[in-house]
């Protein structure tokens, strides 16, 4: 598709006044269109805003492709990071802008573009008003760009290509992938390779009483009330506003058999076990959704969905709300170990707002963290439905074993994501993944809103995982 349809823009799908002027200004010629999915990635140009010391550079590039850092390095001597979230806002905010346009008259910095930007003839340009894009062609764009420099530096996605459904894979990739990072270039197992820490005592406990048909209500409060940290979380969660529990909650026992239930309280400290073996990393992407955060409201969202579900079709309650704790977890391992290059994925994460993750973990490691912390569950011996949720939680057509868990994962996420949890670009929630878990789109968007409503008393939850974030 070369042609844009071009539509008629009502009063607030109209580009913003300054930029209407700056083009009137500059005797361009274009069209306004609406966001919408499926345009183009080589048409769209992606604007990033990236400092040192010395100062700003407007990049320009491709959406189909990624911006290497490396690269960039290596052609201006300096070493870029994307500009600070604040500093960009305040200089939109002059302008009244929301978003970075790409064009180079608007910023008095220098600029930099990707030459084969200009292959297309036409380009997409943010306008500065989220959903309303300027159709320019490359032609007249190329007059905007006289006194811009022009190199090759970005990477083709159609060469990154992220092992999304070859799990057989994973052990043999993880391995190249912690060769190539580590000194003990001679290879050895994989798990000596890797500092794993052990499954902590507690975790171990949990894992035997969720296996065991005739746990009781006594067993697991046994199992909490030996951890100290775990039994007062557990006495705090239940005393939430989220679970409006009446009266107050006197022991780990009242805990579980008023408000929270055996299931719940299981998965709750299993997650949390394991949350606490790995630390948080110091370093994250600028505008990321902290860890745990995130963690909670996907559980949230996913406990809300398997109930919505048709009773037949459920799957066991308690793993989904495990599967959304942990479904980020692999981003723990991955900091842990491999730490310097964990910072590098962050600074790409920051230039690359178009992409997913994977692409940029793949383009630099080699391995996703889908792909690490599937196989840790593996190596922890965990119920096999969890490592499933986790390796496919991104595939929206995944049908195989266990494809609920993973299914639930990928809509729960991609549900928080619309609303502006959690990070990477937003795309269309396909019909057909709502239909195989027998939800409706009406139904599912019931559910998030159940949590988002509760937005401040998750956000209490969450702080109790990591007091200091």
């Amino acid at each position: 598709m070369t042609q844009v349809a071009a539509i008629a823009a009502t009063d607030n799908l109209q580009p913003p006044a300054i930029i209407v002027q700056l083009l009137e200004k500059l005797a361009l010629s274009y069209q306004v269109c609406l966001e919408q999915p499926g345009l183009p990635p080589a048409q769209r140009v992606q604007a990033v805003l990236v400092e040192d010391e010395l100062g700003a550079l407007l990049v320009l590039y491709p959406q189909s492709q990624l911006l290497d850092l490396s690269r960039l390095a290596e052609l201006t001597g300096r070493k870029l990071v994307a500009v600070k979230p604040e500093r960009l806002e305040r200089m939109l905010g002059k302008h009244k802008l929301a978003q970075l346009p790409g064009l180079p008259a608007l910023t008095s910095s220098p600029c930099l573009y990707e030459e084969r930007l200009l292959q297309e003839p036409t380009l997409l340009i943010e306008s500065g008003q989220p959903g309303v894009l300027l159709a320019i062609p490359s032609e007249a764009f190329k007059g905007l760009l006289s006194k811009a420099s022009t190199a090759r530096f970005g990477e083709l996605l159609s060469q990154i290509q992220p092992n999304l459904d070859r799990p057989d894979d994973d052990r043999a990739e993880i391995s190249h992938a912690v060769q190539a990072f580590t000194a003990r270039r001679i290879q050895q197992r994989l798990e000596e390779t890797i500092e794993i820490p052990p499954l902590p005592e507690t975790a171990q406990r949990i894992i035997k009483l969720r296996v065991d048909p005739d746990a009781t209500v006594d067993d697991i409060t046994g199992v909490v009330e030996t951890d100290p940290a775990l039994a007062a979380q557990v006495v705090s969660w239940a005393a939430s506003p989220y679970y409006a529990a009446p009266g107050k909650i006197r022991s780990v026992e009242d805990a579980i058999v008023r408000v929270l239930g055996f299931d719940l309280v299981i998965n709750l400290a299993l997650g949390l076990a394991l949350g606490k073996t790995i630390s948080l990393p110091k370093d994250q992407a600028q505008q990321s959704t902290p860890y745990w955060q995130q963690a909670i409201y996907t559980a949230a969202v996913i406990e809300g969905l398997t109930r919505a579900m048709p009773r037949g079709q459920r799957p066991e309650a308690g793993l989904t709300y495990l599967a959304g704790l942990l479904h980020n977890f692999g981003y723990l391992v991955l900091a842990h170990v491999f730490p310097p290059h964990f910072s590098l994925i962050c600074r790409h994460l920051e230039v690359n707002p178009h992409l997913s993750h994977s692409h940029i973990e793949q383009h630099l490691l080699g391995i996703t963290r889908e792909q690490i912390g599937a196989w840790l569950m593996r190596f922890w011996e965990m119920p096999e439905e969890l490592s499933t949720a986790l390796r496919f939680q991104h595939d929206p057509d995944y049908q195989g074993q266990h494809a609920p868990y993973a299914n639930l994962v990928c809509l729960a996420v991609s549900l928080l994501r619309s609303h502006g949890i959690g990070s990477g670009p937003q795309a269309q929630i396909p019909e057909d993944l709502f239909s195989r878990l027998g939800l409706t789109r009406d139904k599912a968007e019931e559910a998030l809103h159940k949590v988002l409503d509760a937005e401040v008393a998750l956000r209490e939850l969450a702080a109790q995982f990591h007091p200091h974030h």
